[in-house]
């Protein structure tokens, strides 16, 4: 079941006069913070919704992500990827929803709840698992409210990417979030509600002027009920 609604936006683009630089791999960087991942209009907008658009990196293992993919693919292979979407929110993708998982996955879901969502929140009891095509994206959208509480929370597989998040009624608010491989990404409350949120093309795929190469990514999506 899909639960992605489009709402049509003027995407905001962000224009660098500098030169651009390619991160071939995030892995290769020297340590970073958790808050150089993300960045945006104005500090002031970063530091209002820094509790509430978050990016946990290395959330997982090398051997993590292999245990996910190993589970996951035998699935996945048998679908075809598709370019275009019933509402018109993703282009390039395949998908599934999982409700049992082997003991290594279900730990690191069990990590992903306890981080993401308030206690005894009550969540959507299976998984999203979105498959993007190298050539794929996700277009802006605020996920709907009849399934979908105040949070998402999404581990990032196979490949680096940059989320955008515009705010619905002011363009001109805008946070880019870096998400390596391996990381999990958590939209609460505002960041939820009042941005859309995008998964960037590969050949728009620039952070802080860098540019960040996009290959085949997958999310391992949670998410918690409407209240």
């Amino acid at each position: 079941m899909t639960i992605l609604r489009t709402v049509v936006k003027r995407i905001y683009k962000i224009h660098s006069t500098s030169p651009l630089r390619c991160l071939t791999s995030l892995s290769g960087l020297s340590p970073l913070r958790e808050c150089d991942f993300i960045v945006g209009s104005t500090w002031e907008l970063v530091q209002r919704l820094r509790t509430e658009a978050e990016v946990r990196t290395g959330f997982i293992s090398e051997e993590e992500e292999c245990a996910l993919m190993q589970e996951l693919e035998p699935g996945l292979r048998k679908k075809r990827y598709e370019f275009d979407h019933w509402d018109d929110a993703i282009h390039g993708y395949r998908e599934t929803e999982r409700v049992r998982w082997g003991s290594v996955c279900e730990e690191v879901l069990s990590r992903v709840r306890s981080v993401a969502f308030p206690e005894g929140s009550p969540l959507l009891g299976p998984v999203h698992v979105l498959d993007l095509d190298k050539a794929g994206y996700i277009k802006p959208h605020i996920d709907s409210v009849k399934f979908c509480g105040s949070t998402i929370a999404g581990l990032s597989l196979l490949s680096d990417s940059v989320m955008r998040l515009v705010k619905q009624d002011a363009s001109n608010e805008w946070l880019d979030l870096l998400l390596p491989r391996r990381s999990l990404y958590i939209l609460r409350d505002q960041a939820r509600y009042d941005f859309t949120h995008e998964i960037l093309k590969d050949e728009e795929s620039v952070f802080h002027g860098k540019r960040v190469p996009r290959q085949r990514r997958i999310s391992v999506i949670c998410r918690n009920l409407p209240f």
